[in-house]
């Protein structure tokens, strides 16, 4: 910790008991930022805030945090409803899957779907990751209930999605940092560690204390 930063004494998530640690910053003058670092989940303040300041900002950090983590953790409902669109949005509604679960037995794969009864299982590894990963891989197995190999006709299926090499190169980094050596084959989808990764840049939060009027989404 930096000479400049004052840790405050652990506090608890009232609404999910976890550890919240609240850092002061002699240099922050407008900036609030918060991220999960662990099991616990880090506010950075500026040194002047008061009691009552520090209170609201954690509040509000908290819950952006909150919001933010269950837009990245869907339940299976909300799974299969995104799939839904992804699949009218890029696909023209051609790929219509029967069931998209979050299944906890793919240590190998990101994503594996059957077209017999149209039925996709995305690992739970994925779960954390940035949206537009997750969006990727249901994107990839929506594409095998309409072309099964990663032939010309399947990668053709995925060029309209903007951020299909940029999510490859996510999960490639991945896999390699993790020396997986994974490829795409039987949709492996680039691999990945067993305990799963969040994009860290994704995670923090930053508001400007001087701004609290104009709402958090």
């Amino acid at each position: 910790m930096s000479a400049d930063v004052d840790a405050a004494g652990p506090a608890r998530d009232p609404r999910s008991g976890a550890r919240v640690e609240v850092r002061r910053s002699r240099r922050r003058r407008r900036t609030v930022s918060a991220y999960r670092d662990g099991d616990r989940t880090v506010v950075l303040i500026p040194a002047r805030f008061t009691r009552a300041e520090e209170d609201e900002w954690v509040a509000t950090m908290l819950a952006r945090l909150a919001r933010q983590d269950r837009r990245r953790r869907p339940s299976d409902g909300a799974l299969a409803r995104r799939a839904g669109e992804l699949s009218a949005r890029y696909l023209g509604g051609c790929a219509r899957p029967r069931s998209v679960t979050w299944v906890d037995n793919q240590t190998s794969r990101w994503g594996s779907c059957t077209p017999s009864d149209a039925s996709i299982r995305i690992s739970s590894r994925v779960r954390g990751m940035p949206s537009w990963v997750l969006d990727y891989v249901l994107l990839h197995e929506l594409a095998h209930l309409l072309e099964p190999r990663h032939g010309p006709a399947f990668w053709a299926l995925l060029e309209s999605y903007p951020r299909t090499e940029r999510a490859r190169g996510y999960l490639e980094g991945i896999s390699a940092a993790a020396g997986l050596g994974l490829g795409e084959e039987g949709d492996a989808l680039a691999g990945g560690p067993d305990d799963g990764l969040t994009d860290d840049t994704d995670d923090g939060l930053t508001d400007d204390a001087e701004d609290a009027d104009d709402g958090l989404t």
